[in-house]
């Protein structure tokens, strides 16, 4: 994954900045270094994927330019070859080594023409000054502050920056950060012309190719690469694409509690449909009591849905990091936005779907796409995530939004049928009802977090805690435990997450007191 920070001035010495550096040393194990520009500082802790050698170390340097990036740059050896016909020259299989080289040829145009996922900071000596830019989901997490003395300083995670600035601010995704201001560069969920109409096969066509092509570009890596695989749609047909393209068997993962998991029975079956070499991680009430705090910590959020669906992924992450050496796991977070949850079902309108769909995406960075990055980088592992491809998430989003409204007595009908004549999966997985993670990885789960909390406080301890929190107050005991963890690590920082991730409350069927899809009434078999 890479961690990375930036600083403007030199208001602090190498030595002072070390200890916050290094809170996220997890998140690059293999090299560190701190390097001093004309005006700051610039810090890399490196996870090696692409151009192992030691040649690839972070900061690049270009005359008196510097860069850090954490990110992977699709496509990335055709644009080296076209660079080095022009005259630039190249020391490592690094991908990022092409950012100077580019920043000198397109300057801040630059950003809009990546195909990639990342965070950077680059200092620009023609005016001795940073430049910043994230990614236009936010796959890859940068936040912002100034230090006591005014100065900005830009980093990877909020935890670097605790302490050190008064407030951590999200980097907004799609923005780069110049002369003093943040610039958005690209809305992938904006849709700048008429929508995509016509027939479904053609459709359904585009949507199979393009995703296709997205989990291809993800597979180019120099490190091994390992697959998570939940049994859910999205990510068993990650799993089916990457093994038909690498012509080989894959490693898949797969976690559930040790009493009721519902997802590991699916995850075998797709497994094993697939030929894959699978391995199960059991977790225990025990475990996932004792690791809350840590889970937390790593996050950086109070927010109960966020930190249900991350106790599976981080300990099934911790078992790969402890019991393997792979590098990099192919995910399948972010389909949900893009073709509907179990919520969206009850939208009144193809445009409430629709806006629905872009509030989402504009706040990936915030939840899943955040528990993601965190619980799998905390690990020292890379995250992909295919169906945030750039190019997949604009032609998705383009689609009539009255096309992709569950009309079909099946939710993501859209996605099922572009892959129903591959016969890549089970037909019992290719057309099995949606289950969130958070559940399906055992019901028990829910229920032993809900029934720590109910033990933790009274109802009159709850009343009066929670009047401590005028911003997104708790409204369950188990939202003020969150909370209570979140505000001992992270303390005045609650306003980095906009909100409680809940269905639109405001649509009938889904004015509900919990985020799980279990309360909702459409929820049926999805469970089982």
């Amino acid at each position: 994954m890479c961690s990375i920070m930036g600083f403007s001035r030199k208001t602090l010495t190498p030595e002072e900045i070390r200890p916050y550096f290094d809170r996220t040393l997890s998140r690059g194990p293999d090299m560190s270094r701190i390097v001093e520009t004309p005006n700051g500082y610039l810090c890399f802790h490196r996870l090696a994927i692409m151009g192992l050698t030691e040649a690839g170390m972070q900061p690049f340097q270009l005359g008196g330019d510097y860069v850090v990036c954490n990110g992977e740059l699709y496509g990335f050896r055709p644009l080296k070859r076209q660079l080095e016909q022009q005259g630039y020259t190249f020391r490592s299989g690094s991908d990022c080594e092409i950012l100077l080289p580019l920043w000198r040829e397109y300057g801040l145009e630059m950003f809009a023409r990546l195909d990639a996922e990342f965070a950077l900071v680059l200092y620009d000596g023609a005016t001795g000054s940073l430049v910043a830019a994230r990614d236009p989901i936010g796959i890859r997490p940068l936040y912002y502050g100034y230090d006591r003395a005014g100065a900005i300083v830009f980093a990877s995670e909020p935890k670097n920056l605790v302490g050190l600035c008064r407030k951590v601010f999200p980097f907004p995704p799609g923005h780069y950060y110049a002369q003093g201001k943040f610039v958005r560069y690209a809305d992938p969920a904006a849709v700048a012309r008429d929508y995509v109409t016509g027939d479904l096969d053609t459709i359904c066509r585009e949507i199979r190719n393009r995703l296709i092509a997205a989990v291809d570009k993800r597979l180019d890596a120099d490190a091994p690469l390992g697959f998570l695989l939940s049994g859910g749609l999205d990510s068993s047909l990650v799993c089916a694409i990457s093994s038909v393209i690498l012509g080989k068997k894959i490693r898949t993962f797969a976690i559930g509690m040790d009493t009721d998991a519902i997802d590991l029975k699916y995850a075998r079956e797709a497994a094993d449909f697939i030929g894959a070499d699978h391995t199960e991680v059991y977790m225990t009430r025990d475990e996932v009591i004792a690791a809350l705090p840590e889970v937390i910590k790593l996050l950086g959020t109070w927010d109960i849905t966020t930190i249900r669906a991350s106790m599976g992924m981080y300990l099934c992450c911790k078992a790969i990091h402890r019991d393997t050496d792979i590098r990099v796991l192919l995910t399948g977070e972010i389909s949900d936005e893009l073709f509907g949850y179990k919520y969206t079902d009850f939208a009144p309108s193809a445009a409430a779907f629709q806006q629905e769909a872009q509030k989402r995406i504009s706040e990936l960075h915030m939840y899943d796409v955040l528990r993601a990055d965190r619980c799998i980088s905390v690990n020292s592992l890379e995250a992909r995530v295919p169906f945030g491809d750039l190019d997949f998430v604009r032609y998705v989003m383009s689609i009539d939004p009255a096309l992709k409204m569950n009309t079909y007595h099946m939710g993501k009908y859209l996605l099922r049928r572009a892959f129903e004549k591959d016969h890549l999966l089970p037909e019992s997985i290719l057309w099995r009802q949606k289950a969130a993670f958070s559940d399906a990885v055992g019901h028990s789960m829910v229920d032993d977090l809900k029934a720590y909390a109910e033990q933790r406080y009274t109802d009159a301890q709850f009343e009066q805690l929670s009047r401590k929190y005028d911003y997104c107050r708790p409204f369950t005991k188990e939202s003020l435990l969150y909370r209570e963890l979140f505000e001992q690590v992270y303390p005045g920082q609650a306003a980095m997450i906009r909100d409680f991730w809940m269905p639109n409350r405001a649509w009938k069927g889904c004015d509900v007191a919990d985020p799980s899809a279990r309360v909702l009434s459409n929820y049926g078999a999805s469970g089982l």
